[in-house]
């Protein structure tokens, strides 16, 4: 089976520009490509992994990843998936997100030798003369057709800025900026991005009279047609600070019966025929699928030895087991208590467990919190810092633990 054709099979394709040129490029091993990545948050995250899993995939088969960091592109905020205007972040802000971005990446691709490359496209957008700019690229744009792309329609209801109208001429120039630059010749990205990346390579083709490429990559979906990688708490993000190692094993373990071999496929990098044999598995053979998913992606962010803490702790909560270092912790401030106590609500809140008080209280009465394998059925108990002294493992629903310290 061919590169390109494996990652057909895997699901990862959406949609590309020339189907053969792409193809050959990929299997010769010839192709330079780019994948954008707006430095929005501290963390990647489950959002950018698939992107991450593609690169490594690409540059095992010879291919030469280019990692583009959107220092300036982050200046502006990406409209694409929003209903709503992106925050605004500082220069300082930005460039602390990208030193971040730096480390976790160099877990997935290998920049030595030339193999890779690192840009940041602040070196040349933020230097840019608008009207230079609007003379050499303005010109190459329709307002029609840009106001027809996918990434502008959930923002023409509520508003669309000017500032984010810009976005798709930046990504543009950033690619055409790559091909001049870096011989960069294919652009990846999610499914979202499509507009964005056409328009890169109509820039390319109308200034310099050549052909590039682009491919999205499809959207991480549930079976319920929902993005993959939220949680309560939030994004599942890569940093070990942010989501630990445990939780990140806890996520996947816990992904729905429907799901779980589209992950693998996707995700993994298990041969193809092993996970075709799992397409038989039924019951508790599921179950060990979703272990193998979770220990093969916690392996391949976090490492061999984070991973069999994880897979470890997790089975021994499964099998009714406490005790163990590796469960997620989280520790109450003195806000939380009043008059020397705290309610089992506000534990579950500073837990992460829940979102609120009122999520708190639905999952109290409807019997699905327990204490130390006590289910807790009154919405106002409440414990003493002294009751925290020996372990304290707050559990909701089946799969949810959290070692409470005060």
């Amino acid at each position: 089976m061919t590169v390109y054709d494996e990652l057909v099979a895997r699901g990862l394709i959406a949609q590309v520009t020339n189907e053969e040129e792409i193809k050959k490029m990929i299997n010769e091993g010839k192709a330079t490509f780019y994948i954008g990545f707006d430095p929005t948050a501290d963390s990647l995250h489950v959002g950018h992994f698939m992107a991450l899993c593609l690169m490594k995939r690409l540059q095992m088969a010879g291919n030469k990843p280019i990692a583009l960091l959107g220092g300036g592109t982050g200046m502006i905020g990406d409209p694409s998936g929003r209903t709503d205007m992106r925050k605004m972040l500082t220069k300082e802000d930005i460039q602390h997100n990208i030193d971040c971005f730096k480390k976790q990446m160099s877990r997935f691709i290998d920049f030595s030798d030339g193999k890779a490359l690192m840009v940041n496209n602040a070196d040349w957008l933020l230097d840019l003369n608008y009207v230079e700019l609007l003379r050499e690229v303005g010109a190459c744009f329709s307002v029609n057709n840009m106001l027809r792309a996918e990434c502008y329609k959930q923002r023409m209801e509520k508003g669309l800025s000017f500032l984010e109208f810009n976005y798709m001429i930046m990504q543009s120039y950033d690619f055409y900026k790559l091909f001049q630059d870096y011989g960069c010749n294919m652009q990846f990205g999610g499914d979202d991005q499509w507009s964005n990346m056409l328009g890169g390579t109509e820039l390319i083709r109308r200034k310099l009279g050549k052909d590039a490429h682009a491919m999205t990559i499809t959207l991480l979906l549930n079976s319920e047609g929902k993005k993959m990688g939220k949680t309560v708490g939030g994004a599942v993000w890569l940093d070990p600070n942010k989501t630990s190692p445990f939780e990140f094993y806890q996520y996947w373990r816990n992904v729905a019966d429907a799901d779980v071999l589209k992950c693998l496929r996707m995700l993994t990098f298990l041969p193809l025929e092993q996970i075709d044999e799992m397409d038989k598995w039924e019951g508790a053979q599921l179950n060990e699928a979703k272990d193998i998913l979770a220990y093969e992606l916690t392996e391949l962010v976090h490492g061999k030895e984070e991973a069999e803490k994880a897979r470890g702790a997790s089975k021994a909560l499964f099998a009714g087991g406490a005790n163990s270092a590796n469960i997620p912790s989280a520790k109450l401030k003195a806000e939380d208590f009043r008059e020397g106590k705290v309610d089992i609500l506000q534990i579950l809140v500073s837990s992460g467990l829940t979102a609120s008080r009122g999520e708190a209280r639905r999952a109290v009465e409807q019997g699905g919190v327990s204490v130390n394998g006590e289910k807790v059925t009154d919405i106002h108990t409440s414990y003493e810092a002294s009751d925290f002294n020996e372990e304290f493992l707050l559990k909701k629903g089946k799969k949810s633990f959290c070692k409470i310290e005060a």
